[in-house]
């Protein structure tokens, strides 16, 4: 086998940046180059001038047309945590070296194999490169550290502030004092594998997850107590029991409302296994009392998001000015997007938390019990759950593989709100899933905003067709779906992946955005209409009768009339299964927001309507080839229109509808003969 150029040394010291400008390796001491030096400073002033921004010129960030209406809606919107500028940084490693998030960094656990030769340690490094076999499987089979050989690999956690070495030293035998700072000098980003020398040889280390201290990273504001409130009460909130010696017992319930996306509500799941991980249990839906504590988890893509936030907290906030005991959580990205704003338009509100802190809900919470606001926004890396999701179904689950997105499409509000792109270990991804498949699950999506990033932000590379292979192929998982597909990097590997491994299914999600190239270019997509039908002829010449779905915006700034039909021509060559339709709409921080080329309501609302009609017929048009077929479906859930009935999907994700008995088929794969369809989904007979 060839071994890859000996440049890793250089390369993932490159991405190790800090105030004093170099590492210290076992062999020499290697500068960090001055250009991502001066990157570093960059950022930190940006930061500082986003910090001393007037509100005037907040104004001028957020938006700035001739609409004075706008430019007031969106005033008081803080400036983004994250790089929002096309051509900006969009390393997770940097960004997060320059924050609260390395600050207070605590720990990372780490795995390592041990190697005589530096040699052997590249060309097993180009192994796990390919995904050809797994870290711990290596570890197990060539590794020559007879004390973690059997596990894996595995050393556990090492504590970060150790400044004389007495908290890891019983690690030291293990993984030798200088190597271990060396390996988490170069990176703390789960996921990360990087190579090091010690007296024991070389090390294949990995960086498998990593602990924050959140607490710290938030931002508190003390509440002001009533002169009449002596007992706690309303001041520290209803769970002011919970982390006390007084504990009452009481029972104390929840309310979670999710709007938004799978994104959103995956992250929901996390936040409710938080929740119950502290004995809160959810509202019954026959319960006459309100909630102790009530969770918005909140989306920020369409227009009027932050209205309808503010509208749903209203009677909340009126319970607790009124001397209620409930305590208000607004997590997701409205409250990455508004931050401590959001507190002085809702002074009720107890915490804000981004969505990057969906599963560390339950750390904050003694915060709040004691009195305080908090204000949970900075950029951190991505922990795994500390708790299991509480999931929605017990047939299908979301699992996360990669969050945020590095693109800077010119409308899109997602980087400034879930941040930059950081993909999760491979390892963690599978592990969920076959825990998952033990529980009895027979479908999982693996979830991403640009899912086919999926592992460019790691040390080494990683292709999102790598773990769809991997993953469909843990035994008992019987449907593997993905979400969501950009043309920019929709790659011929994943489908051969779908062709070639039984589980993943025939659908695939691939927004076009507009059929103009003028429009495309403005939008800062990345790609051409010609690209993108070049992309579905080449799915569908591997693919013939697979599903393909996508999203479109009509009535972008600047769009035509001539620009609106070609996107309705393109629709026509390629006739979707379905498609996602939205009317424009100004979002803060994002490019387009402030250009003056903005298309009048009725427009938007007219062009709407009529790409709607379009989707609705060509959907039509897909499933009516299923008629007459008997196609294989997976049951989900009681038909909620019609309770004789049951609900499932086929592996083309149609929906289906035939009569049946829930209890005796939920989760299972029955064959459906097709009798009829609607435009979205499909009526039948068991078989």
């Amino acid at each position: 086998m060839m071994a890859p150029p000996k440049m890793l040394q250089i390369y993932v010291v490159a991405l190790f940046f800090t105030s004093i400008g170099f590492i210290q390796s076992s062999r020499a001491f290697v500068p960090v180059p001055s250009s991502e030096r001066t990157v570093i400073t960059s950022v930190r002033k940006q930061h500082q001038q986003q910090q001393l921004s007037s509100r005037t010129s907040r104004v001028r960030h957020n938006v700035a047309t001739n609409d004075p209406q706008l430019e007031e809606k969106f005033a008081l919107t803080p400036p983004s945590k994250y790089p929002t500028q096309r051509g900006a940084t969009v390393d997770s490693r940097q960004i997060i070296a320059t924050g609260a998030g390395r600050q207070y960094l605590t720990a990372v656990r780490l795995s390592h194999i041990l190697f005589a030769s530096e040699e052997l340690a590249d060309a097993s490094l180009h192994e796990l490169r390919t995904a050809s076999i797994s870290f711990e499987e290596l570890a197990q089979q060539i590794s020559l550290c007879s004390e973690t050989r059997d596990s894996g690999g595995t050393i556990g956690w090492v504590t970060l502030d150790d400044p004389d070495g007495t908290k890891n030293e019983h690690l030291d035998a293990l993984f030798p004092p200088k190597a271990r700072q060396q390996a988490v000098q170069i990176t703390t980003k789960p996921g990360d594998i990087v190579l090091v020398e010690s007296l024991r040889g070389f090390h294949l280390v990995q960086t498998v997850d990593v602990m924050a201290d959140v607490r710290k990273m938030a931002h508190l504001k003390q509440r002001r107590r009533k002169k009449t409130d002596t007992s706690g009460g309303v001041m520290s909130g209803a769970l002011s029991g919970m982390f006390s010696s007084n504990d009452t017992g009481k029972d104390l319930t929840y309310k979670l409302e999710t709007m938004g996306c799978q994104m959103n509500l995956a992250d929901s799941e996390r936040i409710e296994g938080q929740l119950q991980s502290l004995g809160i249990r959810p509202l019954d839906s026959d319960d006459v009392t309100d909630p102790d504590v009530v969770v918005l988890n909140t989306c920020s893509i369409r227009e009027h998001a932050e209205s309808k936030v503010y509208s749903y907290l209203g009677p909340h906030a009126k319970r607790k000015r009124e001397g209620e005991d409930v305590a208000i959580v607004v997590a997701g990205c409205v409250a990455q997007q508004e931050g401590e704003q959001l507190l002085r338009r809702v002074p009720e509100v107890d915490l804000v938390m981004g969505p990057q802190y969906a599963n560390r809900l339950s750390d904050f919470f003694e915060d709040i019990a004691n009195g305080n606001q908090v204000v949970a926004t900075e950029a951190t890396h991505i922990m795994e759950d500390s708790s299991k999701p509480r999931r929605q179904s017990k047939v299908c689950a979301w699992v996360n593989v990669i969050y945020g997105c590095n693109e800077r499409c010119a409308f899109c509000i997602v980087p400034t709100t879930r941040g930059v792109e950081q993909s999760r270990p491979l390892e963690s991804i599978v592990q969920e899933v076959e825990e998952l498949v033990e529980q009895g699950y027979k479908e999982v999506t693996l979830l991403g905003q640009n899912i086919d990033a999926y592992g460019r932000d790691m040390i080494p590379k990683r292709k999102f067709s790598d773990l769809l292979r991997i993953v469909g192929s843990i035994p008992g998982l019987e449907r593997l779906r993905f979400v969501t597909s950009h043309p920019r990097y929709m790659s011929m590997s994943v489908v051969e992946e779908i062709l070639n491994t039984p589980s993943v299914c025939e659908s695939i999600h691939i927004p076009f955005q507009s059929g103009s190239n003028k429009i495309l270019a403005s939008m800062g997509r990345g790609h051409t209409r010609e690209k993108y039908l070049h992309i579905v002829d080449r799915i569908r010449s591997r693919l013939p009768d697979a599903s393909i779905t996508a999203d479109v915006i009509v009535g972008f700034p600047g769009e035509t009339e001539e620009d609106f039909q070609d996107s309705l021509r393109l629709m026509e060559e390629v006739k979707f299964d379905s498609v996602n339709t939205a009317a424009y709409s100004p979002r803060p921080n994002t490019p387009a927001a402030a250009w003056e080329n903005q298309i009048p309501d009725d427009v938007k609302e007219d062009r709407l309507q009529r790409i709607n009609l379009l989707v609705k017929q060509h959907a039509k048009e897909r499933r009516e080839r299923m008629v007459g077929k008997t196609v294989e479906v997976l049951v989900e859930e009681r038909n909620v229109r019609v309770p004789t009935k049951v609900t499932g999907r086929t592996r083309h994700n149609y929906i289906v509808h035939f009569d049946g008995d829930i209890d005796a088929l939920q989760g299972e794969l029955v064959n459906v003969h097709v009798d009829s369809c609607g435009a979205f989904y499909l009526s039948g007979t068991q078989v």
